[in-house]
């Protein structure tokens, strides 16, 4: 069975936690038993200086320690006084008494009171002073464990308590931690389920955005590249119709006229094979085109770019079309500057101009304006091709640099061409890092802007 990421994440959180739980109980427990400890010292410290300083009142009101000797009663006596008196005192005494042994020693080391044990060499001791000579001491065990039953239950009862509550916090953060993992994951659960269904091919899958952090972002971008891909599907496929419909249309023709010529419906004369010769020729421009649009979208477009004078190709691309302008009755006039050199490959801004020529010739009415303005602004060239009508439709002027759109409905090859013209043009000019619009014409038809880059030293 494999483990999903929510589970993961769960217990990637869930392990920090207890580690910082335990790592916390610990340090606690160490801290407690380790203060209780000092505690208890400090207080049994307390009880032998105050023990000390009475001793050595009553050595002094009996001149000797034969008082004490063997006398145990007369030091319980103290002890239970100094409880009594606990409450009066201005440093309070620690509660529960003494907790280690202790004994009471003469100026010689002999015992007079505590227990038959070994007196220890280290722990407390308080040397006793009568009148500047040293009259015994009062010594107790150091303090290294707990060792009243009562000491003992209470730091037992506390260990208890410390795992009781390091018990109650596992649980309150495995449910946090539980609930906080499904959380952050569920925009991830979305867009693998999102992913899915694109892996699938449904293109109109798309994820909520529920946050402006990085997996919103990725949300975002998940959502962009899904309308992109369905995007380019339905251009594809409208692509695909639109060949289909660009060959279709002169097969038909091929067969029928060849089916005629089978038939005996009509005879082979040079107008018939000029026929053929004329549907061959559209076919031929078709593949053509398409061989030229799918290198240019792929990038593989051979492009030997060198230093040129775009306005001397814009020259030399005018004075081509000139004549068959004048025999359309179409005035084809131009402003251009001296120069302007851009790098560039002239062979393809050759075929950009020819293209942008070729449109306006193919669709400007007879009688009709064709003005081509250029000037330099700033570092760049902007060149303006507009002429006059017919006119087009704000929504056709939207779809006018799309793969084999036509302004007119008929779709007529003889004015329309393969209509793969302006799509070529767009990906040229970009190639060339420039940019390409067109808009509508002051003179009533098309208005295509160009803007190309300069080189920093034309």
């Amino acid at each position: 069975m494999k483990t999903g990421i929510t589970a993961k994440l769960f217990l990637a959180i869930f392990a920090t936690c207890m580690l910082v739980l335990i790592t916390m109980h610990w340090g606690v427990r160490i801290s407690f038993e380790h203060g209780f400890i000092d505690y208890i010292r400090r207080g049994n410290q307390q009880r032998v200086e105050m023990i000390a300083d009475a001793l050595e009142e009553q050595y002094k009101q009996h001149g000797d320690w034969g008082f004490l000797r063997n006398n145990d009663r007369v030091v319980y006596q103290l002890l239970r006084s100094f409880e009594q008196n606990n409450s009066d005192e201005k440093d309070r005494l620690p509660p529960h008494g003494w907790r280690t042994q202790f004994w009471v020693i003469d100026a010689s080391n002999k015992k007079l009171v505590g227990p038959s044990s070994p007196i220890p060499s280290e722990g407390t001791r308080r040397v006793m002073v009568v009148d500047g000579v040293a009259v015994g001491s009062v010594i107790s065990t150091p303090v290294e464990r707990l060792t009243r039953n009562a000491d003992i239950s209470f730091d037992r009862q506390q260990r208890r308590t410390s795992w009781i509550i390091v018990c109650f916090s596992a649980l309150l953060a495995a449910g946090a931690t539980w609930l906080m993992s499904r959380g952050m994951l569920a925009p991830v659960k979305r867009l693998v389920n999102g992913t899915h269904r694109l892996a699938a091919g449904d293109f109109t899958a798309r994820v909520e955005v529920s946050s402006q952090d990085e997996l919103g972002k990725l949300a975002q971008d998940f959502n962009q590249l899904a309308m992109t891909l369905e995007k380019n599907e339905q251009m594809r496929r409208a692509f695909m119709a639109d060949i289909s419909h660009e060959l279709r249309t002169p097969l038909a023709v091929l067969r029928g006229e060849l089916e005629a010529l089978q038939d005996g419906v009509r005879r082979l004369t040079p107008e018939s094979l000029s026929s053929l010769q004329a549907e061959v020729t559209t076919l031929t421009k078709l593949v053509n085109d398409l061989h030229q649009l799918s290198m240019s979208d792929a990038g593989a477009l051979a492009y030997r770019k060198t230093q040129i004078d775009v306005v001397h190709l814009i020259e030399i691309t005018e004075g081509a079309f000139r004549e068959r302008f004048r025999a359309k009755q179409i005035s084809l006039s131009s402003q251009l500057p001296e120069q302007a050199r851009i790098f560039g490959d002239p062979d393809r801004l050759m075929q950009l101009f020819n293209n942008l020529l070729e449109n306006s010739l193919r669709y400007t009415d007879e009688g009709g304006v064709l003005e081509i303005v250029a000037e330099r602004q700033d570092k760049f060239l902007h060149v303006v091709f507009q002429d006059s009508g017919p006119g087009i439709s704000d929504d056709q002027l939207i779809q006018i640099f799309e793969r084999f759109y036509r302004t007119e409905g008929s779709r007529n090859r003889a004015s329309g061409g393969s209509g793969l013209g302006l799509a070529i043009c767009q990906n040229i000019v970009e190639a060339h890092h420039g940019q390409i619009s067109a808009e509508h014409s002051p003179l009533g038809g098309i208005r295509i802007n160009l803007i190309l880059p300069l080189l920093s030293s034309s």
